[in-house]
């Protein structure tokens, strides 16, 4: 795969106001960061995103998250080891994600409200916004992820 540009020097400005709402989102809106490990690796893996995947799951560990429950991301519908509270994150995530398909169900949006605050939604909401945005820059520029050690 061919990097096709980096948007990181063709539009600094633009990168710079991203970064500002990513700092936001990891260090000022107060939120459990398991949950934002959460979203932004379930919205990566939907997206494609191998960089972002990568990454995320990297920090996910450093952070001390188990393997299993990062394996088990993918195929959260089906595993045991997510609460409530993570699932309806998850079930929120992947509707704001594929928000042309889903249009945002009411059913997605009641199991958020039954979980977390009007504040907390909006912020997590705010968090998924961002990491779509980082996985469309990411796939639609072919961001390479760095190869660690070869299989």
């Amino acid at each position: 795969m061919t990097q096709r540009l980096d948007y990181m020097k063709a539009a600094p400005d633009g990168l710079q106001a991203l970064l500002g709402l990513e700092h936001y989102v990891a260090t000022k809106a107060g939120l459990d960061p398991r949950l934002i490990h959460l979203l932004k690796l379930r919205a990566s893996q939907i997206n494609g995103c191998a960089y972002c995947v990568d990454m995320h799951t990297k920090e996910a560990r450093a952070d001390g998250l188990s393997e299993q429950w990062i394996a088990l991301v993918s195929v959260w519908r089906e595993a045991s080891v997510f609460d409530a509270r993570e699932r309806a994150l998850l079930a929120w995530t992947e509707a704001l994600t594929l928000v042309s398909t889903t249009n945002a169900p009411d059913a997605d949006y009641d199991l958020m409200r039954a979980q977390f605050s009007e504040e907390e939604i909006a912020k997590l909401s705010l968090a998924i916004g961002t990491i779509n945005i980082w996985n469309r820059l990411a796939v639609g520029f072919r961001t390479p992820h760095p190869v660690d050690v070869a299989a």
